[in-house]
């Protein structure tokens, strides 16, 4: 099976990509030549290609998302992406306004560059909106079992009975009322996807938190949990949840962390 389309006018035989296929999947003849070993679309080859003569067929007709930069300059300087992390804060308190459709698309934006194992691509988001407060009765019923554990867990089932219960107040939620999910048959793939995209929603004066209580659903009975999402191939998981809002607090300052060890050996 081909993978790649080589432009044989535009290739000069340099052997640059058949340097960095990791799969050997290329020979240097008069020009670049596709062997058809096991090459999965990683694109090392096309995108170090000096001339453009290599497109990956999996992705034909797709040229607008291919962009050519210069290599040499990082558009984002090391004090500046340190700054930007250390102004990321975690929110709970949101505006009553939610984030739109339009928004969500443009943060899967981050989550499209995001890198994955072998190349496969299989990270999936769900925004839960309108079945905000069904999904929560799904949570409880799933992790209740471990409510003599936490008493984060006895506090939402004794919130979610609770007519009168304060909408600002939720044990999981607090003041958020939109909560994106990453599925994927990896949990390193979702939980970089994931990060990218809260960072990127800082990016847009969004915020959130992440949830280890809802991630505990998908621990404790995976099967059940999907049955909400029949949408989603059943083989992947929920590996990462990200209450996400428009904050109605700004923070001035930085807060002190524990310090970071790191090993050589």
């Amino acid at each position: 099976m081909k993978h790649l389309k080589i432009d044989e006018e535009k290739c000069v035989a340099c052997g640059l990509c058949k340097g960095v296929c990791i799969r050997d999947n290329i020979e240097i003849d008069t020009i670049a030549v596709e062997l058809e070993s096991d090459c999965f679309d990683c694109g090392q080859c096309s995108t170090l290609c000096p001339t453009g003569a290599i497109e990956l067929l999996a992705y034909e007709g797709q040229n607008d998302s291919v962009e050519s930069y210069d290599m040499n300059r990082i558009p984002v300087s090391y004090g500046d992406m340190l700054q930007f992390l250390k102004q990321r804060r975690t929110v709970r308190w949101f505006k009553e306004e939610k984030i739109p459709h339009e928004t969500f698309v443009k943060l899967m934006k981050a989550a499209y560059y995001s890198p994955n194992r072998q190349n496969i691509q299989d990270v999936e988001f769900v925004v839960v909106d309108e079945k905000l407060d069904e999904f929560m009765h799904l949570v409880y019923e799933i992790i209740s079992v471990r409510e003599e554990e936490f008493f984060r867990i006895k506090d939402l089932g004794n919130y979610l009975r609770d007519e009168n219960r304060n909408p600002k107040r939720h044990p999981l939620l607090w003041e958020g009322h939109q909560l994106l999910l990453a599925f994927s048959g990896s949990q390193t793939d979702a939980v970089i996807a994931m990060t990218r995209v809260e960072l990127m929603a800082y990016t847009l004066g969004l915020g959130g938190f992440h949830s280890l209580f809802i991630n505990m659903a998908e621990e404790t009975d995976h099967e059940k949990l999907m049955d909400f999402f029949p949408e989603i191939d059943k083989e992947k998981h929920m590996f990462a949840s990200f209450v996400i809002g428009i904050p109605r607090v700004k923070y001035l300052r930085t807060r002190p962390h524990r310090d970071i060890y790191i090993t050589f050996k």
